[in-house]
């Protein structure tokens, strides 16, 4: 199983002395590879879900990244998920289909 550690860091680092900035980490895993991932609480998921996607090779419309369960969008942030320190996304593949 391939680890790796990563820090997303959005544009504006100057705010990271501010409160509600403070950063924490994040496992992104597909259950064959898992990166961990240091990010503040207000950036949006989407550098995250890119940078993911880049480095295990994966076309970023046919994977889905879900939280508890729910699936998370680009522009959720993880202070808005309610995530902790620690807290695991997990990358499913997309599946397309339907009912007969």
């Amino acid at each position: 199983m391939a680890e790796d550690s990563s820090s997303v860091k959005p544009e504006g680092d100057a705010a990271a002395g501010q409160g509600g900035n403070e950063h924490f980490n994040i496992k992104v895993t597909d259950n064959n590879n898992e990166v961990f991932f240091r990010i503040r609480k207000t950036t949006a998921l989407k550098k995250l879900m890119d940078t993911f996607c880049d480095r295990q090779g994966k076309s970023r419309a046919s994977v889905r990244f879900l939280f508890d369960g729910e699936r998370v969008n680009e522009t959720d942030t993880p202070d808005g998920l309610g995530m902790q320190d620690g807290d695991i996304l997990e990358v499913v593949q997309e599946q397309v289909g339907g009912a007969f």
